[in-house]
């Protein structure tokens, strides 16, 4: 998740798919047991609708925190992927 620039965001689904060996919710367990103050940009990570999945007083923290860094957000609460999505990790070549 470190890995994710400000401005852009990341689905569960990538970042599982990044990590390997594990699933979007996996992704979706281990972001709620992010420490406050830890430095990891969990707000980044959204749902493959373009929606945060947090709900109540989270979700809208999530949302001020994208709103704060750029990431703009449709009426319906929707983030436009094909703008703000991460492209994902550079590869090295060999």
């Amino acid at each position: 998740m470190r890995l994710i620039p400000a401005g852009r965001v990341a689905t569960y689904g990538q970042v599982a798919a990044v990590a390997g060996r594990c699933t979007p919710r996996m992704v979706g367990y281990a972001m709620a047991a992010v420490p406050a103050g830890s430095g990891v940009p969990w707000h980044r990570v959204i749902n493959a609708a373009g929606r945060i999945s947090l709900r109540g007083e989270g979700g809208e923290v999530q949302r001020a925190l994208l709103e704060r860094e750029g990431v703009a957000f449709d009426d319906g609460g929707r983030v436009d992927l094909e703008t703000h999505l991460w492209a994902g990790p550079r590869r090295r070549r060999t």
